[in-house]
Parts: C-alpha cells; sequence; structure tokens
C-alpha cells in the first residue's frame, strides 16, 4: 500500500508539470520584436481605455526602457520561462537600496509579493490544482494584471482614466509613484523620467487612433 501511494503522489507531480507545460505557449515574439522607440512598445493586451492603456505604456517607458519589456528582469538580463513570476533576486547597484536584491521582473518590474498579490485579485486566467494556483506571466496577462489594477478606483483612491481625461497627468504619476517610483516624486527617478509627460502625450495619440477616437 505504501508503494502505491508513492506511485500515486509521483503521477500527481507528473500531471501537474505536465498540466503546467501545456497550458505555457512561449510568445516568442517578445524576444524578437523591435522597439517603437523609448520602451513604449504597443502592449501585447488588445483593447481598453486609450487614457489606461497609454499610461500603461508610459509606466513601462520608466520601468522596462527596452525593446523586449515582458521578459526582462532588473538589471537588463532576460528570461524565457514566462509560466510563472521568475522569482530571481537580482542585486541592485544602484540609488538608496543598494546592496539589496530585487525580484522586479517584466513590463511593469513587478516584484514577486506585489505580482502574487495582484494576481489573486486581477489575474483572468489562474491555474489552479486542488488548493494551489499559479499565475501565468506571460505578457497578455502581465498587462491584463495592471490594466484591470490602474482601472480600481478603490485600489487607487480616484478614478485614473476621467483624471487623465481631464489632463491631471501630474496627478496621477504622483499617486502611482509610491509604486512606481521611477515615475517622479518618489526616491529612484531615472533617465526617463523628466520625458514621461511627453511619453505619456505620444502613446496617448497613438492609442487614440487605434481605438478610433481621433
Amino acid at each position: 500500500m505504501k508503494g502505491l501511494i508513492n506511485w500515486v503522489k509521483l503521477l500527481v507531480i507528473l500531471i501537474v508539470l505536465l498540466e503546467l507545460r501545456a497550458g505555457y505557449r512561449p510568445n516568442l515574439s517578445i524576444f524578437n520584436s523591435p522597439g517603437s522607440g523609448n520602451g513604449t512598445q504597443p502592449l501585447v493586451m488588445k483593447g481598453g481605455d486609450p487614457y489606461i492603456r497609454a499610461l500603461m505604456r508610459t509606466i513601462s517607458a520608466s520601468e522596462a526602457n527596452v525593446s523586449r519589456p515582458y521578459a526582462v528582469l532588473y538589471g537588463g538580463e532576460y528570461v524565457w520561462d514566462l509560466s510563472h513570476h521568475p522569482e530571481r533576486c537580482v542585486p541592485i547597484v544602484a540609488g538608496p537600496n543598494v546592496g539589496n536584491c530585487t525580484t522586479a521582473a517584466g513590463r511593469y518590474q513587478f516584484i514577486n509579493t506585489t505580482w502574487y498579490d495582484k494576481a489573486k485579485r486581477y489575474h483572468p486566467r489562474p491555474w489552479e490544482f486542488w488548493l494551489w494556483k499559479n499565475y501565468s506571466f506571460e505578457p497578455q496577462y502581465q498587462d491584463a494584471v495592471v490594466y484591470a489594477w490602474l482601472s480600481d478606483k478603490q485600489a487607487w483612491g480616484m478614478d485614473i482614466s476621467a483624471q487623465l481625461q481631464q489632463g491631471r497627468l501630474e496627478r496621477v504619476l504622483r499617486q502611482l509613484s509610491g509604486t512606481w517610483t521611477s515615475l517622479g516624486y518618489g526616491i529612484e527617478t531615472n533617465a526617463m523620467t523628466g520625458y514621461l509627460p511627453g511619453i505619456y502625450q505620444q502613446m496617448l495619440i497613438d492609442e487614440l487612433r487605434k481605438a478610433g477616437q481621433v
């Protein structure tokens, strides 16, 4: 009986691994797609509010200013497996947190704890097995989680889309800077920070055009 139980345990583990792999299809385009300037290539996600979409592209301009942002770790190294958050703690080499390490990854530089917290709330397709859940970190889900988070009025204490439509970008960036410090008003501005208002305006024109609103 003990041997049978061990075989069952092994079979369960194999099923989990096979299911994870079956549900993960690497999007190779994220490793070969050219950038469109300032790390602001189009979102993988389709549809949605053009103002929120423009903001998402602006955030990634400062957080993941590379041509393949969905697969990048803090420091610039890339990963292939996005079936889950990479959870690799990379040493911080500059700024007030130098000497520590960070698990920041992807287009929006989610640290692992923030990703799991927000994915539990906003991920559209978590993979479940008994009491265990996996939250795919593939590009469309990075976009989906951030889009839903930014659209959540209670999460930010404001209607971000309405603020943007009223031209209050500075107020929005200030509100978000506690989460994405490179947006300004925080402790870790970077070379892109000063250009973000202009980048946002460019992205907004592009997103409004795609939505047929200009």
